[in-house]
C-alpha cells in the first residue's frame, strides 16, 4: 500500500483571501494529505505588531472548512518548529512571504534526522491579495463611513 504524502503549511490566514487560496490549493497539489498550522494570537501579535482581526479559534475553523484541507490545527505555543516534529511532513509548503528561510527549516529538518521537502509557493497578484493590504482598504472604508471595526 502507498504511504501517504504529507504536506504541512503555515499561516495566519486572518482574513482569508483567494491569496490564500492560491497557497492552500498549491500546497494541497504536492502530496496526498493537507496540514495546515494556523499561527496562535500571541505569534501573531509579536511577529506581525497587531493583533489578529479574527481569534485563533475562528482562523483554524475557517481554514478547517476548506474542502481540500485535510487538517487544519494551532500552532504550537513556544519553539514553532516543533510542529515539524509532531507531524513529520514529507513536503514544507512555504508562502511567498513566510518570514522563515527554506535553509532555517532545511537545517531543522537535519538536525533532527527528517528528511522533507522544502517548497516556496509563488504569490498570486501580491499587489491585491495581501492580507495587509486588505486590512488597510477593509480600515479605510469603515474609517470613511465612520464605522471602526478594526
Amino acid at each position: 500500500m502507498k504511504r501517504e504524502k504529507v504536506v504541512l503549511a503555515f499561516g495566519t490566514f486572518d482574513i482569508l483571501h483567494l491569496g490564500h487560496i492560491h497557497y492552500l490549493k498549491k500546497a494541497r497539489a504536492l502530496g496526498t494529505e493537507l496540514i495546515v498550522v494556523v499561527a496562535r494570537d500571541e505569534t501573531v501579535a509579536r511577529e506581525k505588531g497587531t493583533e489578529p482581526v479574527k481569534d485563533e479559534k475562528q482562523r483554524v475553523a475557517i481554514v478547517r472548512a476548506l474542502k481540500f484541507v485535510d487538517k487544519a490545527v494551532l500552532g504550537l505555543k513556544g519553539d514553532k518548529m516543533q510542529v515539524i516534529l509532531k507531524y513529520k511532513p514529507d513536503v514544507i509548503a512555504l508562502g511567498y512571504d513566510h518570514k522563515v528561510s527554506k535553509q532555517t527549516i532545511e537545517r531543522f529538518l537535519k538536525r533532527h534526522g527528517l528528511q522533507a521537502k522544502v517548497v516556496r509557493i509563488r504569490a498570486y497578484k501580491p499587489a491585491k491579495y495581501k492580507s495587509s493590504l486588505l486590512k488597510k482598504k477593509i480600515q479605510a472604508t469603515t474609517l470613511d463611513l465612520g464605522i471602526d471595526i478594526i
